[in-house]
């Protein structure tokens, strides 16, 4: 009797323990398979993060420092260069145009003195048509001319340019007409002048048949101013 209690007794306790430890394995959580790579991607993942905000907050407790401000360093600089060197141009020129002033060789107010241009041109071109003509009938006339508009080394000029004419003269009855159709200043400087002369000549032979030529000149004249006259100083003809 006590024996077959016994066992019914020890058969239950079994019971109880198989159902306890049936229990336990169907509650307990499964357990997670362990990855090296995913916990140190995990442990990468936290140090940046850390990184991150370990210098957010440097960057809020540190002011920003300014980048200098180059451009405006340099333009002050580069100005600064460009008013030094328009400074001594500017002192270049001066003194330049200082120099030019002051040498007589150099002064010219062709440009700047309109009415001495003015009569300067129109004196001398009506002196080049009078020396520069000539009619074997009126001799004493072109001697005249050239009293009246030549000086210094221009009279010995024109008396070696008219010679041939005058030598033919009365034998072939020359008549020699100069007509200036244009001139320009090239200098002016107070009573002296340079004039370049364009002239159209005629030259006439009044003998059983006429015979007239035609031809162009083109020369230089230089000019003094004598009281308010402009007479004739040198002649140039661009000849050797």
């Amino acid at each position: 009797m006590s024996t077959t209690r016994h066992l019914v007794n020890r058969r239950r306790r079994l019971a109880t323990v198989a159902a306890e430890r049936s229990t336990a394995t169907t509650t307990a959580p499964p357990l997670k398979p362990t990855n090296d790579h995913a916990i140190t991607d995990d442990a990468e993942t936290r140090d940046a993060a850390d990184s991150t905000d370990t210098t957010e907050k440097t960057e809020k407790t540190q002011p920003r420092r300014k980048r200098p401000p180059r451009l405006r360093i340099r333009l002050p600089a580069v100005l600064c260069a460009l008013t030094v060197l328009l400074g001594a141009f500017a002192a270049w020129a001066f003194a330049s145009a200082a120099s030019l002033r002051d040498d007589p060789s150099r002064q010219n107010t062709a440009l700047t003195d309109i009415s001495r241009t003015s009569e300067v041109k129109g004196q001398i071109s009506e002196a080049v048509g009078a020396v520069f003509s000539y009619n074997y009938a009126a001799t004493a006339k072109s001697d005249q001319a050239a009293r009246t508009y030549l000086v210094g080394k221009a009279v010995q000029q024109h008396k070696d340019m008219l010679a041939q004419v005058r030598a033919q003269g009365q034998k072939q009855k020359l008549v020699l007409t100069t007509t200036v159709t244009d001139s320009g200043v090239e200098l002016l400087d107070g009573d002296r002048a340079r004039l370049l002369i364009y002239a159209d000549q005629s030259n006439t032979r009044t003998g059983k048949a006429d015979e007239t030529t035609y031809a162009a000149a083109m020369f230089a004249v230089d000019a003094v101013r004598r009281g308010d006259t402009w007479r004739i100083s040198a002649i140039d003809t661009f000849t050797q």
